[in-house]
This record gives structure tokens, C-alpha cells and sequence, in this order.
């Protein structure tokens, strides 16, 4: 059985994309940070982990980008996971009660509007994660707060459910990366992550971009991280898709020759986005 890595605690939502992922066979080790994430991959004491690195209303995961390159770690799929935040409590506590609120700083975000027009005076505590914060509402007996999560951890910690689907965003995902230590090859690639530099002169960068347009190669995402000591330089993060993997590879070559440094960080199946109307 493989060791799966996760940020967070079981009940996660990072809990609840690897099973989907495995289809269950697995182990997942809980890990309090991204960077614990790392380190247990790099010490072999996991087989894999799975990483969020997007989501669509609170936006990328920076940090995640440099961790990847830092640990050298190698990206070998994804999934969306649709995400549907809840309104957790007690048993017994009513709406009327609540003055705090307790979740992880990116599901608080995401559901600002709610939080505003339900509790407008609610004292807003962010933990580590959305499980965490359900796990701690029920321990501490909290009958004056609430936690957001998914519906697993309300199973997980015998807490109520006092309202569901209370994100902004009723089509919320968030994006979650598989990664290994080695890259194995997977049959059926038909997506790529990669990073890149260019020099800093006219042109350098739309030259790059031009290459990947020409061998009709699609680029679903670009993302411009400050390399850490060089103030106006960057790295490009860039995801492809392709239909013709010799495309691909055509590209890639072409593209050696105009930037002046380029790392593919995996070669991998595309993830379906399967996001449903609530």
C-alpha cells in the first residue's frame, strides 16, 4: 500500500483528493505545512504526496511552485476536485449562537459573501486546515462557533450541519498536483508542466510563447514567480496540453534555444474538471 503525503489532517479536502485519485488504496500521512509535505518525500518516508496548487476563485499557491523546484520533486498528475464549503457546528447549536468562526484562511475567503451577510460581527479565526478547525470545534465543545469544511469532516467529528454549499463560487475547484520523487513515464501523456527563464530584452518572453502557438500546442495556464534575489526577473511556470505528442517534443527543442534556462517539472494524463450546478 502506498504512503500518500498530505497538508492537513484526515477529513482535508487534500485527504479527500487523494482517495479520489487512489480510489482508496492508500495510507495517508498527515503533515502540518506544504514544506513538511517535502521534506517527507525527500527523506523517502512517503511514496507520493498530493499538493494544491490553484484554486479558482482564491487564485495560485506560490509558495507550492518554489517548493517543487526546491525539492526537485516531479509532477506525475492531477485533480479537480470540485469544492462545496459547509456551515459546521455541535449538535444543537443554532445560527443565532455563533460568534466565531473557524477554518482555514482560503475557505474563509471563499466564503466571504456569506460570512458577511450571515455573520457580520463573527470573530474569524484561521487555522491550518478546514478538517483542523472542525476537529477543534468538536473537542473544545465549542456551542458559540463554527466551523467551515466538507462533509466529510462533519461525519468524521460527529458535528451538525447547519448549511451547505456556502461558497461565494458554486463552481469552486481547487487544482491538486501528484507528485513523486522520480517522474516515471505514464502512458497517455497529453500534459506538461514546465519552467522557464528569458533574458530581459524586447520580444524575449512573446518569442517562447509564440514557439508553443505555432506547433499548436495549448497553454492553459501561465504563472510569473519572482525568483527570490533578482528584483524584475522571473520564472515562468507554464502548463501545455497537446494532441500530437511529436508537436510537443518539437516544441520543447525549439524553445531550448530561446530561453535561457527551462525545467519540465512533469509529463502527465490530463485532469477532468467535473464541476456540477448547486
Amino acid at each position: 500500500m502506498k504512503r500518500v503525503a498530505i497538508q492537513g489532517i484526515v477529513g482535508s479536502f487534500h485527504e479527500d483528493a487523494a482517495i479520489k485519485y487512489f480510489n482508496d488504496k492508500i495510507e495517508v500521512v498527515e503533515c502540518k505545512t506544504f514544506t513538511n509535505v517535502c521534506e517527507m518525500m525527500d527523506s523517502d518516508k512517503v511514496d507520493l504526496a498530493v499538493m494544491a496548487i490553484e484554486n479558482s476563485i482564491a487564485g495560485s499557491i506560490l509558495k507550492n511552485y518554489q517548493l517543487i523546484r526546491d525539492y526537485h520533486l516531479r509532477i506525475i498528475g492531477e485533480i479537480y476536485l470540485h469544492i462545496q464549503q459547509n456551515l459546521l457546528v455541535n449538535p444543537g447549536t443554532k445560527m443565532a449562537q455563533i460568534t466565531d468562526i473557524y477554518s482555514h484562511p482560503v475557505a474563509i475567503e471563499q466564503c466571504a459573501e456569506y460570512i458577511e451577510k450571515y455573520f457580520p460581527n463573527v470573530e474569524k479565526h484561521e487555522n491550518v486546515d478546514t478538517a483542523a478547525s472542525a476537529k477543534l470545534v468538536r473537542e473544545k465543545n465549542m456551542v458559540h462557533a463554527a466551523a467551515i469544511g466538507n462533509l466529510r469532516s462533519a461525519e468524521l467529528y460527529d458535528l451538525e450541519v447547519l448549511e451547505t454549499g456556502i461558497e461565494t463560487n458554486k463552481k469552486n475547484y481547487t487544482r491538486f498536483l501528484i507528485l513523486s520523487k522520480h517522474g516515471n513515464k505514464t502512458e497517455g501523456t497529453n500534459k506538461a508542466s514546465i519552467c522557464f527563464e528569458v533574458g530581459h530584452f524586447h520580444g524575449a518572453l512573446a518569442r517562447v510563447l509564440n514557439t508553443f502557438a505555432e506547433n499548436e500546442i495549448n497553454l492553459t495556464k501561465i504563472q510569473s514567480v519572482p525568483v527570490i534575489g533578482k528584483p524584475n526577473e522571473y520564472t515562468f511556470h507554464v502548463d501545455l496540453e497537446w494532441e500530437k505528442p511529436e508537436k510537443y517534443d518539437r516544441a520543447i527543442h525549439q524553445v531550448l534555444k530561446s530561453a535561457s534556462s527551462l525545467s519540465i517539472l512533469g509529463e502527465y494524463v490530463r485532469g477532468e474538471i467535473n464541476i456540477h450546478n448547486q
